[in-house]
């Protein structure tokens, strides 16, 4: 019966979409009813309502679960940022209405429904796919000793971002160098979000110095993403020791960084990457720039980054415009390229440039001129729905969530619990699963990302850090 029960509510999931597909003929109704899907499917699986939220830790001491953090920025990111996109077409500029949409806005207007669709689709996939595979608590194999946890987060990120460093300098296994920066990031953040409630101020100080130099490189990355992703997860670590002043100062914090980045990285780039100035000089103008600047060209400046920069709904509706139209769905030729990617440039110096395979299909659908200097990867469900359509985007986004939730359980088995497993393992190596790239570096990175979880779990096994129960 409580079986019978669960599929009902799975089933429940699609709904949305369901409605969506029936109201097509009324692209802004079908459009808001997917739009608004998702924010459904959040509420009913983020309370627990089609599945049990686990018990086995307080809900605030588990939101690096794959059903907290990689729902809420992957499934966030990609079905609730179009609304800016939605908005511009209709003739809304800086949330005004300006123009009034003509003819053809109308049928943009029923290709930006469909993209939103194949959102909802998507979220509905992915997050069933967590649940169903959503076993906990976890029997854990190995254990490590309380006392010895603070210091090891520490020297995780002291070791790992040096590590990082090497990799980079070996040709051929640049892509470890990601995995370890990452993961040295979620370590020191981690630590510190430690350290601070035992009043150590040794540790306290070391951690902040890390999390400082991990912020700083962010804040020079010329990207608004490692920015964000820093003060949240700092954020998201404090949470369950401080609450309130977390909810009181990050809150706003998040909110402030998405009003001043678009200008900040926009003066940053236009100093930094043209030559012109280095980095910290670039980073001064752009901070001085993103808090002075005037009020018209900051509202500019924003609405233009919340309409085409924010989502990627503009690239997903030219690809539906040309597949199946002008180019046929490509059903396993891109999970065979990926294959292709795993092999390390180290062991196949002529391997294809994988930026190049995948740049192939954006030139084939027109999303870019094969000229332009531009680089414009499609996400990961563009490349679900061109292996397949609607199915293909349920199949891979099904496996999407169900892949991140059994590593994320496979890595509380082998570290011993949330802390080691979750929060710093597969929240450090497997980040690349919160934004939902190209199936060839996701599958990748996912797959390297995999064998390194297994040589680290086998470093502190046999260096007795890590103990069987």
């Amino acid at each position: 019966m409580q079986q019978s029960k669960s599929i009902e509510r799975y089933i429940v999931l699609f709904i949305p979409w369901l409605l969506a597909l029936a109201c097509k003929s009324d692209s802004v109704l079908s459009y808001f009813i997917a739009w608004g899907g998702s924010f459904f499917i959040f509420l009913i699986t983020l309370t627990g309502w089609v599945r049990p939220i686990p018990n086995d830790r307080p809900m605030a001491e588990q939101l690096m679960r794959p059903l907290f953090i990689i729902q809420i920025i992957f499934a966030g990111y990609m079905c609730s940022t179009s609304i800016f996109y939605f908005m511009n077409t209709l003739g809304y500029e800086n949330f005004r209405h300006v123009f009034i949409h003509t003819l053809n806005d109308k049928d943009t207007l029923g290709l930006i429904a469909q993209c939103q669709r194949y959102y909802c689709l998507g979220h509905a996939s992915f997050i069933m796919g967590v649940l169903i595979f959503m076993n906990y608590p976890v029997v854990k194999k190995y254990h490590i000793e309380t006392e010895k946890l603070a210091n090891l987060l520490m020297m995780s990120a002291i070791i790992s971002f040096p590590v990082s460093l090497l990799f980079l300098k070996v040709p051929g296994l640049s892509q470890f160098y990601f995995q370890f920066s990452s993961l040295s990031f979620i370590a020191g953040t981690l630590a510190l979000a430690f350290a601070i409630p035992l009043k150590k101020a040794g540790n306290t100080l070391i951690c902040f110095l890390l999390y400082g130099f991990n912020f700083y490189q962010a804040l020079t990355s010329g990207f608004k993403e490692p920015i964000i992703i820093s003060v949240l997860v700092l954020g998201i670590f404090l949470y369950p020791t401080y609450k309130k002043l977390v909810t009181i100062t990050f809150v706003p914090i998040i909110i402030l960084l998405f009003t001043v980045l678009p200008t900040y990285n926009h003066i940053y780039r236009a100093n930094a990457w043209n030559g012109d100035t280095n980095s910290d000089q670039a980073s001064q103008l752009a901070l001085d720039a993103a808090l002075n600047v005037d009020d018209e060209d900051v509202k500019e400046t924003n609405w233009d980054f919340l309409v085409y920069r924010l989502s990627e709904i503009d690239m997903f509706t030219r690809f539906v415009q040309s597949t199946p139209k002008n180019v046929d769905f490509y059903g396993l030729d891109l999970v065979k390229q990926s294959a292709i990617a795993l092999v390390p440039r180290i062991l196949w110096p002529s391997k294809p440039i994988t930026e190049d395979l995948i740049m192939q299909r954006v030139y084939d659908a027109g999303v870019v001129n094969r000229n332009s200097s531009v680089s414009a990867k499609p996400a990961y469900i563009v490349d679900a729905y061109l292996s397949g359509g609607d199915f293909g985007i349920f199949i891979f986004l099904f496996g999407y969530g169900a892949i991140a939730q059994l590593i994320a359980v496979k890595a509380e088995k082998l570290f011993g619990g949330y802390i080691l497993g979750t929060a710093l393992i597969f929240s450090g190596l497997f980040q690349i699963m919160w934004r939902g790239i190209s199936f060839e570096f996701l599958f990748n990175t996912v797959f390297w990302s995999y064998i390194s979880m297994l040589l680290i779990h086998k470093i502190l096994v046999n260096s007795n850090i890590l103990k069987e129960v």
